[in-house]
C-alpha cells in the first residue's frame, strides 16, 4: 500500500516539473520576441544591474561597521594601495579589519569614455526627501557616486528604478541633477582617510526635482548643454540616510 502511494506522489511531482518547465520556456520565448529582448536592451539591463549591485554590497559592509560601534563620520574609503593612510584599520570600509568590502572600478562597457570608472564616496551632497533636511555635517547623506556613466546605461537604470523624467533641458533622456557642472563629484572630493574625513557638506549640493525621495538614480550634472563632457552623467547611491 505505501509503495503504491509513493509512486503516485512521484508522478504528481513529475507533472508539476513538466508544467513549470513549459511555463519557463514560454516566458523566455515571449521575452525574446519583445522589444526589451534585443541584444542592446539585454546588455544595458545587465550592465545597469552591475552598477546598482556594487554600492549595495558596500552599504552592507558599512551597516556591519556601524553596528560594531564605528560612527559614520569615522568611515574611511581608502583603497588597498592606500591602507597606510587609514586612521585605523577598523575605520577602513575596504580593510579586512574594518568593513571588508571589495574595492573595485566600474567596467569600461558602462562608461561613456570606454575606460574603467572610479567610485567615489562622500557626504558633500544631499538628496531631497531622503533623511533630514538639516544642512550640516551631522545630517548630510553618505553617498556613493560613479561619474561618467554612458547615456544608454543611465537611461536604462532610471527606467528600471521608476524615475520619471520631467526636467531634461538637453533632451538626452536623463533628468537634471539641479547642480552646476562645476560640482560634479571628482577625485578631489573622494574620501582619502586621515584628517580629511568624508567631506564637508556643501549647501549648494542638493540633488532634487526628479530625484526627490529617490535613494539611487542617474543624474545629468550639466543638463544645460547637450552631449557635454563624459563625466556629467553620474550614478548616485545613498549608503547612509541621515
Amino acid at each position: 500500500m505505501n509503495r503504491e502511494h509513493e509512486k503516485g506522489n512521484v508522478l504528481f511531482l513529475i507533472l508539476i516539473a513538466v508544467a513549470l518547465f513549459a511555463a519557463l520556456s514560454y516566458a523566455v520565448t515571449q521575452s525574446s520576441r519583445s522589444g526589451a529582448g534585443t541584444a542592446d536592451g539585454e546588455s544595458n539591463l545587465i550592465n545597469a544591474a552591475q552598477i546598482t549591485q556594487y554600492p549595495a554590497s558596500v552599504r552592507t559592509a558599512i551597516v556591519r561597521m556601524i553596528i560594531g560601534g564605528v560612527d559614520v563620520t569615522q568611515l574611511e574609503f581608502d583603497p588597498p594601495v592606500d591602507f597606510g593612510s587609514l586612521t585605523s584599520p577598523t575605520f577602513g570600509v575596504f580593510h579586512p579589519t574594518g568593513g571588508g568590502a571589495t574595492s573595485v572600478t566600474a567596467p569600461p562597457e558602462i562608461m561613456a569614455s570606454g575606460t574603467q570608472g572610479t567610485w567615489m564616496f562622500n557626504t558633500r551632497y544631499q538628496i531631497t526627501n531622503i533623511g533630514t533636511s538639516a544642512a550640516n555635517n551631522t545630517a548630510n547623506d553618505l553617498i556613493a557616486f560613479l561619474p561618467g556613466v554612458a547615456t544608454s546605461i543611465c537611461q536604462r537604470m532610471n527606467t528600471e528604478l521608476g524615475i520619471v523624467t520631467t526636467d531634461d533641458d538637453d533632451g538626452n533622456g536623463v533628468p537634471d541633477a539641479g547642480i552646476l557642472i562645476a560640482n560634479i563629484p571628482v577625485v578631489g572630493m573622494n574620501q582619502d582617510g586621515g584628517a580629511t574625513g568624508i567631506g564637508a557638506y556643501a549647501a549648494t549640493h542638493v540633488i532634487g526635482t526628479d530625484f526627490a525621495g529617490q535613494p539611487f538614480g542617474c543624474a545629468d550634472f550639466d543638463d544645460a548643454t547637450a552631449l557635454t563632457a563624459n563625466g556629467d552623467l553620474v550614478y548616485y547611491h545613498v549608503l547612509v540616510e541621515r
